[in-house]
């Protein structure tokens, strides 16, 4: 379950998910031995209409059952507390993230964790970085969608090993399922591992896989402000990248504002402006990620 939007686990339909709340709801016996709708309060008449499914059903009070204010605020509070799922989901996510990072420490891999709405140009952002660097780091990538290989595809384009993780009903990528896919991966010699998260600018910013680099990037294409409309993924990156500027001016893209939001809203992080199309920043990109990478070996002494 995400954090935000309540989307489901791995594997997940619509379906299961709805079914498993029902069964995690607390039951209210009405002495006929049938379920209250839970949708419904506890304070109805006897001989009212319940809703269930679209089809109607009278309950009928046994005279002994009465429901008091103290009953009434304590299956409240029981609901209530039912419903508190994110911290447990969070927590268990935080622990696999950081077996992960052990993981790639002790396997001499830097992790890149690359995040953004749909259509800002992960993919082709990813194949410009691949072929800038053009073998001086043996790569691999994970890529994250709901449906279809159709990126995956386009990456074993530039020669290195992918691996698809079909997320089904989720809208982020979490600590397991890169765990899992990772060690999918040839890993004898890789240097750099690339992940390619779902497309969303909310649920990936909640969920540590455990990188070294978070990286999110910002088309011309959607707009100046953003970054302000959705801060908290801004603000966990390390680096921010503007694509498409190759469209900018056709874009009416306001360069000084949209730097200006960025800085305002994660001021620390290295900010680059890219295209894939004309080449503009990816040398500048590609030795700030052999510099960081250089970096993480020399401060790990696990990583030689």
């Amino acid at each position: 379950m995400c954090e935000e939007c309540g989307c489901g686990l791995p594997g997940e339909t619509p379906a299961e998910i709805q079914a498993q709340s029902r069964e995690n709801r607390p039951r209210h016996s009405h002495g006929h031995n049938q379920e209250q709708d839970p949708d419904h309060s506890d304070g109805l008449s006897h001989g009212q209409h319940h809703h269930h499914d679209g089809e109607d059903a009278v309950h009928e009070h046994v005279p002994s059952h009465t429901h008091t204010h103290e009953e009434n605020s304590a299956a409240l509070a029981v609901s209530r507390r039912t419903l508190d799922l994110r911290r447990p989901i969070l927590e268990k996510n935080d622990r696999l993230a950081e077996r992960n990072r052990g993981f790639f420490q002790a396997r001499g891999l830097f992790a890149l964790n690359v995040l953004s709405a749909p259509g800002s140009g992960k993919t082709t952002f990813l194949l410009a970085s691949l072929r800038s660097l053009n073998g001086r780091l043996k790569a691999g990538v994970v890529v994250g969608d709901l449906a279809t290989d159709n990126d995956a595809q386009r990456l074993r384009e530039s020669g290195v090993p992918v691996v698809q993780i079909t997320t089904g009903t989720v809208c982020h990528l979490d600590a397991e399922m890169v765990a899992r896919a990772v060690r999918q991966l040839d890993l004898n010699g890789m240097d750099l591992v690339m992940i390619e998260n779902v497309g969303n600018l909310v649920c990936p910013a909640s969920y540590d896989l455990g990188e070294d680099l978070r990286v999110v990037l910002l088309s011309v294409t959607e707009g100046e402000d953003k970054p302000l409309k959705y801060p908290p993924i801004f603000q966990a990156a390390h680096a921010v990248v503007v694509t498409k500027m190759d469209l900018a001016q056709a874009c009416n893209f306001d360069h000084d504002t949209a730097i200006l939001n960025i800085r305002r809203v994660a001021p620390s992080a290295r900010i680059f402006e890219t295209s894939a199309k004309t080449g503009q920043g990816l040398a500048e990109w590609r030795d700030f990620l052999l510099d960081q990478q250089a970096q993480a070996r020399a401060r790990d002494p696990l990583l030689v």
